[in-house]
């Protein structure tokens, strides 16, 4: 068994019927679908065709939200049904990004994932989904693709249909007869609130619960004081098709139609990560950055052994390790859940084998900064501490650097958010790691004085960091060109669009030339000033390289 969706776009009269039926036999709430039908018109009037188009979860034969999900609470189903399981499910969201479609959402009533799962309850007693039983024209077909005499086989055989995104590589099983591309690419047609009917589209940026994919604010209309009241006072006319209106009834906003193609309906999809996600990309760098820096500064000779300077940098590279688990559990829609990553592990998952990364970091640094901790306060022997130390140190560094980059292998996993698939990421996270740790340190020694040989060498590796990420972040992540138009998209928001001044004020000027310049003043106060900068302009550099990806649409 393998089975599969037909939807005949050409049938679909746009009443739906599938949307209310599945929400009916599923109990989905208000505020989410698992089946809406969009619509897109087309043409200039009177020359105008509207198309319609049942979206929902595709079935993919290679599904990007099972490979990532950390738990195992989605799955895929020998007969090719990709299921949820809601009592498994930790709400990481992670499952949404890596959905090129949008097919996946958070269940306002569990705060756990949930989607289209094909009525597996009914195919497993013999009965067809309740979309396709309910639909008056018969434009949803559902079956057995694997067996050439069923009617999806059939149809699919005699007719010519399209997928979404299939350059995702997904093998989604979800077929259209006569897919307009208009409505098949999400990106076709500017996403603007006079588009749609009858829906009102809450803001594109924000990082509360209610913000929502793509709208900027709705424009008013215009002010053309053509014509006088009796007392001289100009009345105002809202223009349509580029003149004023002579009577009452107002189209449009400055022309009858201001594109050739307007989404009239669509449903909105809530961005599942907001500004834990960059903090905790700011707070894990700080953490594997400055474990690093004391690592192989001490293992490579550039400076020597300094009790309280290391136990001081093991106390504030472990307060950013609980920093950075408390955000990620903080995170989670069900943070009740979080130990399932620990106890029941989907291996092919990033945020398994991350998870595992930073517990084994955590558990060996906390370990050496008990032993040195201890010698420095008169618990431990000061040679048990000096024989152990190289090896917490060595064996310390590999775990150090998988879980600074392992994000980078996440985000590669988030099918649905094209700017992440970066193979320049690893390399830049771990640059980005040494910069926040060195950063780490300047600051350090303003409140207690660092060796000199330690404070040098925190000065020159911060330098060479900064201008390693300036050079990455200019050249290597928006330098090239991008592989789609998504991506592309998403990289014109952070340098140009709504998030530039995140990215050119503050990540740019504060974050990297400010303390670059700063670093010449040659004291201690300001090399720490210019350490602080450098991590707020991270954090607001993460932040925009985090929600623009979102803000691309999907469906």
């Amino acid at each position: 068994m393998n089975y599969g969706f037909l939807i005949n776009n050409d049938a679909c009269i746009g009443c739906h019927a599938c949307s209310t039926a599945c929400k009916s036999e599923n109990q989905v709430p208000l505020s989410v679908n698992r089946t809406w039908v969009k619509y897109v018109e087309t043409g200039l009037y009177p020359n105008v065709r509207r198309h319609f188009q049942v979206t929902r979860c595709n079935h993919c034969a290679n599904p990007p939200c099972v490979r990532i999900c950390p738990v195992t609470a989605m799955y895929q189903r020998e007969d090719g049904i990709v299921e949820f399981d809601p009592d498994v499910c930790i709400g990481c969201k992670a499952c949404m990004q890596a959905c090129p479609y949008d097919a996946i959402y958070v269940d306002p009533d569990s705060g756990t994932a949930a989607k289209c799962h094909y009525c597996a309850h009914r195919v497993d007693v013999g009965l067809e989904p309740a979309c396709v039983v309910v639909c008056p024209e018969h434009a949803i077909i559902a079956g057995d693709l694997d067996d050439p005499n069923t009617e999806i086989s059939r149809m699919l055989a005699e007719n010519k249909v399209t997928v979404r995104k299939p350059e995702q590589g997904t093998a989604p099983k979800l077929f259209y007869i006569g897919g307009n591309d208009a409505a098949m690419h999400p990106t076709a047609t500017p996403r603007t609130p006079e588009t749609f009917l009858w829906a009102d589209v809450l803001p594109l940026h924000g990082d509360g619960d209610d913000a929502r994919e793509a709208h900027p604010p709705k424009r008013s209309l215009p002010d053309v004081p053509k014509k006088t009241s009796a007392s001289g006072t100009p009345i105002r006319t809202p223009q349509t098709q580029g003149v004023p209106s002579p009577g009452p009834i107002m189209i449009g906003d400055g022309r009858m139609a201001d594109h050739m193609v307007q989404v009239a309906y669509n449903a909105q999809h809530k961005i599942p990560w907001h500004w834990p996600v960059p903090a905790y990309l700011v707070t894990k760098g700080i953490a594997t950055g400055l474990f690093l820096l004391l690592s192989l500064g001490l293992g490579l000779g550039f400076f020597a052994f300094d009790a309280p300077a290391f136990v001081a940098g093991g106390f504030v590279m472990l307060l950013f390790l609980g920093l950075t688990t408390g955000l990620l559990v903080y995170d989670l829609e069900r943070p009740e859940r979080f130990l399932r990553i620990l106890t029941r592990p989907q291996w092919k998952s990033w945020l398994v084998r991350g998870a595992f990364l930073l517990v084994g970091f955590s558990t060996l640094a906390g370990l050496w900064w008990v032993v040195e901790a201890g010698a420095y306060f008169g618990l431990l022997s000061p040679d048990l501490a000096a024989a152990v130390r190289p090896y917490f140190l060595w064996i310390g560094l590999p775990l150090a650097v998988g879980a600074a980059i392992y994000t980078a292998f996440l985000f590669g996993q988030a099918e649905g958010r094209d700017l992440w698939q970066s193979s320049v990421l690893p390399v830049h996270l771990l640059v980005q790691a040494v910069m926040a740790g060195a950063a780490a340190a300047l600051v350090m020694d303003v409140f207690m004085t660092l060796p000199e040989a330690l404070a040098h060498t925190a000065r020159v590796t911060f330098a060479a960091a900064v201008g390693l990420d300036l050079l990455v972040t200019l050249f290597g992540e928006f330098g090239m060109p991008h592989a789609s138009e998504a991506a592309a998209q998403a990289a014109h928001a952070i340098s140009h669009g709504y998030y530039r001044h995140h990215f050119w004020l503050w990540s740019i000027t504060v974050g990297h030339l400010i303390p670059l310049a700063l670093l010449f003043a040659g004291d201690a106060v300001t090399a720490g000033l210019a350490g602080l900068l450098s991590l707020v302009g991270l954090y607001y550099y993460e932040y925009a390289f985090v929600m623009a990806p979102q803000e691309a649409p999907n469906s």
